[in-house]
């Protein structure tokens, strides 16, 4: 395995790097903050994450520094993982703890039974309409402005894979601050889930904590969540902002690529055509994109095959 690059925090530490820097990013922070934060670690501009994270969440937030952020648009495809804590009982704004609590139920009734049976409709190949309260667009602009401006308006429901939705522990409690707290003695019984979460881009925890509440019928929203892995990048291989200040540490792009893409070794002769943009015969793949990579160990492209031949999707040399 290729050694990664580290950079002391010295005056005289060499220029920016190419490669991914796995991030643990800390709750409170957008993941435009946490790349405005690397900019001046990594002393470049050229900085991009593969897919955001809540600034409530925390955990694994991908980063491509240089060269390496042609490779974000394709790792932000891959399959995530995340623990969480899912609150039935109470309904928010913007479907976890960061919004106003909206409407409270007592969940105290609800039996694990009906919790599993429940996350069994919400597993597997599903189609769920994301938080209004997101950043997904809607005609051309952002949903959350749409919620500002006090717009009324639907978001249509699409596609998405829950892999696996696992409930590990059911906690009973009492939660304050509902619009109902004083009429249920100071607080109303809820239940705690924690959970695990395997499923494909695009997939919101808080829509599925949303929707596990309503089918239940006292309204859900998520109190935590840990994203814990993208693609091949897990926590294993995560810094906070803290450790990365101290030493950057950078994963080269031809390791990156080797964990994420399938490898397609090629000749000397078809690298060289690879680079000059001649489109070299491809065997069929069992996914794509593909890394290609020279007999001496280079990374060329990620490339996927298109009618028997090998397209170019980005190219590194």
């Amino acid at each position: 395995m290729t050694q990664h690059s580290k950079t002391p925090p010295a005056d005289g530490r060499r220029g920016p790097q190419d490669g991914l820097v796995i991030v643990d990013k800390p709750t409170g922070f957008t993941s435009h903050d946490v790349v405005a934060k690397m900019r001046g670690i990594a002393r470049t501009r050229r900085v991009g994450h593969a897919g955001t994270l809540d600034p409530m969440a925390t955990g694994v937030l991908v980063l491509g520094v240089e060269r390496a952020t042609k490779l974000l648009g394709h790792l932000a495809l891959t399959e995530k993982e995340y623990l969480g804590t899912i609150r039935l009982g109470q309904n928010t704004v913007t479907d976890d703890a960061e919004g106003e609590i909206t409407t409270c139920a007592d969940a105290s009734g609800i039996t694990r039974e009906a919790i599993d049976a429940a996350v069994a409709k919400l597993t597997g190949d599903i189609m769920q309409v994301p938080s209004k309260v997101s950043a997904i667009k809607i005609d051309g602009k952002r949903s959350y402005a749409r919620v500002r401006g006090g717009e009324d308006f639907d978001i249509p429901a699409r596609p998405v894979t829950v892999s696996s939705f696992r409930v590990y522990d059911v906690r009973e409690a009492v939660a304050s601050g509902s619009p109902r707290a004083e009429d249920a003695g100071g607080g109303t019984p809820v239940v705690d889930l924690v959970v695990s979460v395997v499923c494909s881009s695009g997939t919101y925890i808080r829509a599925l904590a949303r929707d596990l509440g309503a089918d239940l019928g006292v309204g859900g929203h998520l109190t935590a969540l840990r994203r814990t892995r993208v693609g091949p990048y897990g926590l294993d291989a995560a810094k906070t902002l803290d450790q990365l200040q101290q030493e950057l540490t950078v994963m080269p792009i031809a390791e990156a690529a080797d964990r994420a893409f399938p490898r397609w070794n090629v000749s000397e002769k078809h690298a060289r055509l690879l680079l000059n943009g001649v489109r070299i015969d491809m065997p069929p793949q069992p996914s794509s994109p593909v890394a290609a990579f020279a007999p001496d160990g280079r990374f060329l492209a990620l490339v996927e095959e298109h009618k028997g031949k090998a397209k170019s999707l980005a190219v590194f040399g």
